[in-house]
């Protein structure tokens, strides 16, 4: 196993733990070990082979045990049987709000209810009202649950998220009375999916923006209305016209609260644990309300770091993967900015399955004020996207280049996404592949083949002299469909070697490479590009969610090829293509 799958046993190892009434210290060391080997940045078979996996923070004996029968095998004895004993319904029913595992194992004592389909049916008969703990609003919130993930599952992408967040955002600023308004949670963090909204509002009186909050248009239901949090599921359609629900909270504090308020709603858990811990070192105490023992004015949350002799830890970095260490070394990362790039390289036109012309595209990113753009339409084995032939890409080109011959202090850059077939080997010949600016090779087929295949296919690509970058490295889509099974860190240490750029895919089905594995290629000294894969005008401005992900991933400027200027970029670009005769 690689340290994702591992990381990924060790956290529901941790849950089966807990359904299963095990001390939650026990369960909770399962947890902290998996987070942080998701967080590594080496390789963990690397650490297993050297005998080093309990230096890694959390993990002693039994644990190091464990991880290296996981790494080796590919099994877990103790795993296995745990799962074996776990109904499948008691996992399903922790999705259900405010259904933690306390809850699920009361339902399965003392009501033997071990699948949703039984929990519906003790509830529609009043039986689940009846337990302690219980009572008639939480059997028919449970209801109400199990209607609600009959329509949206479990998550949505950030995309979606965001669309309906600033949405409510947009009408609450309607509303008279509010001091200050933010976005907290995993949307603030900018993570890949979102479970749910939540949004944090200072104010003198709370009543009249609760009463707003739970008449917004497109409010489904209303989960809770109370004097200071309200809980509603909301609608949207998003720009593919799918429609959209998912849970929104508002919360209304003081405006003397609304720093630490925002901070601690913010999160991440790990994050917020670990600054608590720094306050009471300082002999302070950290909560949502207050910094208590703190004799320092507290107006807004940067403040609080401040008061702590750190620097301001940006939302996205959040995470407790060094962040905090970081920031009382004065460390941290002058992270990117959307501000920063001059163009994007990994976009399609009609000449493939895109919707807008060149013309079109230029016009879009010149209204996002790039100064190049980088058309990639696919190769001629892609035939369900329209792929360009050679004799369709010389057409191309000229078209290009007329284009070109046009402008001032803009350009269009010639380009191709090239399938990287089974082999390894790439879509077009040498002498068509020469006559691009740059080449963005990717993976659209044979997903099934085995790590080892597939990653020697990647890397034989990576290490053809007329590569520019690896496109959507793990063809993932999120919510969708998983990842194929490839050694990225093999990937990345001979992009490494090859001097072949790594694309960041900001499409929101895609955000791949994810934020840990950018983490990873800094440390190696790949050169990382972010692309929005636009498919359409409105697409360029998918680069937004890349930037989150570069963000979320350590990453300045200098690590991103694309805030180079037109200028810069031609001459690396021309350089490369010289190099690769």
């Amino acid at each position: 196993m690689d340290k994702s799958e591992v990381a990924a046993v060790l956290e529901e190892i941790a849950v089966l733990l807990e359904l299963h009434g095990e001390n939650p210290f026990r369960a909770n060391s399962y947890a902290r070990a998996g987070r942080a080997i998701a967080q590594l940045e080496t390789n963990i078979e690397d650490l297993v082979k050297a005998g080093t996996v309990d230096q890694i923070p959390g993990i002693g004996e039994t644990l190091r045990d464990k991880i290296t029968t996981l790494v080796t095998t590919g099994k877990l004895p103790f795993y296995e049987d745990l799962k074996a004993k776990t109904p499948p319904g008691w996992l399903q029913m922790l999705r259900l709000p405010g259904m933690g595992p306390k809850k699920v194992k009361a339902l399965s004592d003392q009501l033997g209810i071990d699948t949703l389909e039984k929990l519906k049916e003790a509830c529609d008969k009043g039986t689940v009202a009846k337990l302690k703990g219980f009572g008639a609003k939480t059997q028919t919130n449970i209801l109400e649950g199990l209607a609600f993930l009959d329509q949206m599952g479990n998550r949505v992408r950030l995309d979606q998220a965001m669309m309906i967040a600033e949405g409510i955002v947009a009408e609450l600023k309607k509303v008279p009375g509010i001091h200050r308004l933010e976005l907290c949670g995993s949307v603030r963090r900018r993570k890949e999916t979102i479970k749910d909204i939540d949004i944090l509002v200072s104010a003198d009186d709370a009543a009249p923006i609760m009463d707003a909050f739970v008449k917004l248009p497109n409010v489904q239901r209303v989960v809770g209305h109370g004097p200071t949090k309200s809980s509603v599921t909301i609608a949207g359609i998003d720009h593919h016209t799918q429609r959209v629900l998912i849970n929104a909270d508002l919360r209304v504090v003081s405006d003397a609260q609304f720093p630490f308020a925002l901070n601690y709603f913010t999160g991440s858990k790990e994050h917020n644990i670990r600054l608590r811990q720094r306050a009471i070192d300082y002999g302070y105490k950290l909560n949502e309300y207050d910094l208590a023992g703190c004799k320092k004015k507290i107006k807004e949350e940067p403040d609080i770091y401040e008061a702590l002799d750190l620097e301001y830890v940006s939302p996205e970095l959040r995470e407790d993967t060094g962040e905090i260490d970081a920031a009382a070394k004065k460390a941290l990362p002058e992270l990117l900015e959307l501000g920063d790039l001059h163009g994007v390289f990994h976009n399609h036109t009609t000449w493939s399955d895109g919707a807008a012309s060149l013309e079109q595209m230029a016009d879009a990113a010149r209204a996002l004020g790039y100064d190049y753009l980088g058309i990639a339409d696919h190769s001629q084995s892609l035939t369900v996207a329209n792929g360009l032939t050679p004799k369709r890409v010389r057409d191309q080109q000229k078209e290009i280049d007329a284009f070109n011959a046009k402008q001032k202090n803009f350009r269009l850059f010639k380009g191709t996404e090239v399938d990287i077939l089974a082999d390894g080997s790439l879509d077009f010949d040498d002498e068509t592949l020469a006559s691009f600016d740059y080449v963005v090779a990717s993976v659209h087929s044979f997903f099934n083949q085995p790590q080892e295949e597939i990653t020697a296919r990647i890397i034989k690509a990576i290490n053809h002299p007329r590569v520019t970058m690896l496109g959507h490295a793990t063809g993932r889509l999120l919510l969708r469909r998983d990842a194929y099974k490839v050694d990225l860190d093999a990937v990345m240490h001979a992009a490494a070697k090859a001097g072949t750029m790594i694309e960041i895919n900001a499409n929101p089905y895609r955000l791949d490479l994810d934020w840990i594995h950018c983490k990873r290629a800094k440390a190696l000294g790949v050169q990382l590009v972010i692309n929005p894969d636009a498919h359409a005008t409105e697409e360029l401005a998918f680069t937004r969610f890349g930037v989150d992900v570069a963000r979320r991933g350590w990453l300045e400027k200098g690590d991103v090829f694309n805030t180079k200027t037109l200028a810069q970029v031609a001459k690396e670009l021309e350089k490369r293509r010289t190099q690769a005769v």
